[in-house]
């Protein structure tokens, strides 16, 4: 199952062995990573985003629903980026992009109180005691939440919208004296050109999900060759 893990610490150090032993979990094929971050909460409530590495397997396409949350849980008070720019492209989008309710943010920030650092990572997980142990053991307190199948149904339905008020605009153009035509004409235009731009958007969506589908694919497959090594 594909889930967002959060995992709070009391200081930092103890989240980068956290990182550590999430990476361990991951080499042993309990686990799939695809990817992580290490968010720290400043004291005057702002968030530091670090990061060691490449953030794991999905690298800077993390900006789906890793990045969302992160810019969900750093809050209005902005981020300090302590890694790559890429690494937070995702995180101005809404809550549905981040595929988890209003309910863990909630639960999330009532802990990740200032001074506090989390582990945030996407993960494909069958069963939580490997994760929940080593975790614990470092001090860490663990939330999970399945990611839900939210996908681009609203851009989806935007488009269709758009399309059907376009060929109304057509409909009455076709019907309307001269003065008229060049008001409709205008807003065919400017509604057209809405269109273009959010059917770009989609084709740039789905070939970051393609993109991330295959990235996490090769992480699955890790998984599987990694137990299998020890059956």
């Amino acid at each position: 199952m594909d889930r967002m893990l959060v995992v709070i610490f009391k200081d930092e150090s103890s989240a980068y062995k956290g990182k550590k032993a999430l990476q361990t979990i991951n080499d042993n094929g309990d686990i799939g990573v695809y990817a992580y971050a290490i968010l720290k909460k400043n004291p005057d409530g702002s968030s530091t985003v670090k990061q060691e590495d490449d953030g794991g397997p999905l690298g800077t396409l993390l900006g789906t629903s890793l990045g969302s949350l992160i810019g969900l849980l750093a809050g209005p008070a902005g981020v300090v980026v302590g890694a790559t720019a890429g690494m937070l492209s995702g995180m101005t989008d809404d809550l549905n992009n981040s595929r988890i309710g209003s309910g863990f943010i909630q639960d999330v920030n009532a802990k990740l109180t200032p001074g506090t650092v989390a582990l945030i990572a996407e993960i494909n997980e069958d069963w939580t005691a490997p994760i929940d142990t080593q975790m614990e053991a470092l001090g860490g307190e663990v939330f999970r939440r399945a990611l839900n199948a939210v996908e681009k149904q609203v851009n989806d339905e935007d488009v269709a919208s758009m399309k059907a008020d376009l060929e109304h605009l057509k409909a009455e153009h076709a019907q309307s004296q001269a003065d008229r035509k060049q008001k409709l004409q205008t807003k065919i235009d400017a509604l057209e050109a809405k269109l273009q731009a959010a059917e770009a958007k989609a084709k740039q969506k789905r070939e970051q999900q393609e993109a991330i589908l295959r990235a996490k694919a090769s992480v699955l497959q890790s998984k599987v060759a990694a137990l299998n090594t020890r059956i």
